[in-house]
């Protein structure tokens, strides 16, 4: 079988839904997706096995095996997408379009069902005989919501190779390092009472605006403690997302939340920030009238960082022409770095249109990428050794 040419291989993933999301009236199944991956790897010659999430089983990773051996290459990519709004589109996001001089419109088009097509085409070029060390394509679930399909894999200690690509739309920039992640929920419990009489009640909103001032101080303390000039925002950044509390102003506010996200720069420990953030708010309110609770609204990404002379970093900017960058977003490479892999993210499309209405690739980045990909193969599982 010779597979359709790569626009329309992304056409009919787009055309699939499979939004993931914390949020049960926008969580969609992935199973169509990588079902449909596997369906064009078998005719490949790739050994294909769908696994059921454990969290979830209507979601599905999969690992799909070109060639035998120990070593050899990954490509790994994640099946979901974000929510979207219909509203902002001017296309229909399921339906790939074309247009503006070759941009491909189309949910997922860029983040990222693009990097599968190329990838696909790019191992269409090689016999499973050619191939000295395996050939390893990953399709998981749940990257856009809450890691699952990713956690999953460095639970099962799969898959098990010497170098991992994850095609994250990054302009075929090689990407060694990127910041972690920790969204938390603080929540103060007052009592509530009559607006004329403070002494009536215990205002948590008031309690709020003491607690943002730690969380400011501490901010200011970690981006004191921890800066790198690799990323265009050098520090650890704090961002206080959503406040929302009381419900009339006739009334003192008997409870008041706080959502905030902590982005932690390679070499900080995502938990001992946290015991950090945690500890200072506790002792801020230690004797106080006030309940405090803290928990987490998903388990943490850590941070990124490959070793700058690792051989698939060199390998990738050799082949590129462009030095390893430094990005801001969140990826599946530490969960893939911990399998033992060497591990860079790289991909066509960009992070800049990604999450909102008109994302887009590009026939050319299409292109580019299936070449990149097919060199990498060639020099990871035919030159090796």
């Amino acid at each position: 079988m010779t597979l359709p040419d790569a626009v329309s291989l992304v056409r009919t993933l787009v055309a699939e839904p499979s939004v993931s999301s914390p949020d049960p009236a926008h969580d969609q199944p992935n199973r169509r997706v990588v079902e449909r991956i596997a369906e064009w790897a078998e005719h490949l010659g790739f050994r294909c096995e769908l696994v059921p999430l454990k969290t979830d089983p209507s979601k599905a990773n999969l690992v799909a095996t070109l060639g035998t051996g120990e070593g050899g290459l990954v490509l790994s990519g994640h099946s979901d997408t974000v929510p979207f709004d219909r509203a902002g589109w001017d296309t229909d996001p399921f339906d790939l379009v074309e247009k503006d001089g070759g941009r491909l419109y189309g949910l997922g088009s860029a983040d990222m069902k693009g990097f599968f097509a190329a990838a696909l085409r790019a191992a269409e070029r090689f016999r499973p005989e050619e191939l000295r060390r395996p050939l390893v394509l990953v399709a998981t679930a749940d990257e856009e919501s809450t890691m699952n399909g990713a956690r999953q894999l460095l639970a099962e200690r799969r898959p098990q190779a010497a170098r991992a690509v994850i095609g994250e739309p990054t302009g075929l920039a090689p990407v060694r390092a990127h910041k972690g992640i920790l969204m938390e929920r603080l929540t103060l419990l007052g009592r509530s009472g009559h607006s004329s009489d403070p002494s009536l009640g215990a205002s948590a909103l008031e309690g709020m605006h003491e607690a943002l001032g730690v969380l400011l101080a501490l901010r200011a303390e970690l981006q004191a403690e921890h800066r790198s000039g690799d990323f265009v925002v050098p520090g650890p950044t704090l961002n206080l997302g959503k406040v929302e509390g009381g419900d009339s102003p006739n009334r003192i506010c008997g409870k008041c939340q706080l959502t905030y996200d902590l982005r932690p720069l390679p070499g900080m420990d995502v938990a001992r920030v946290r015991d950090r953030i945690r500890g200072a708010l506790a002792e801020r309110f230690a004797g106080d009238a006030l309940e405090v609770v803290q928990e987490s609204l998903a388990e943490p990404v850590p941070p990124f960082a490959e070793q700058p002379d690792a051989t698939l970093v060199r390998d990738l900017e050799s082949m590129t022409g462009r030095d390893a960058l430094a990005v801001m977003f969140c990826t599946e490479a530490p969960f893939l770095q911990a399998l033992g892999m060497e591990t860079v993210v790289c991909g066509p499309g960009s992070i800049d249109v990604a999450h909102q209405p008109g994302e887009h690739t590009t026939r050319s980045q299409l292109e580019e990428a299936e070449a990149l990909y097919a060199r990498l193969i060639h020099r990871s599982c035919v030159e090796a050794a």
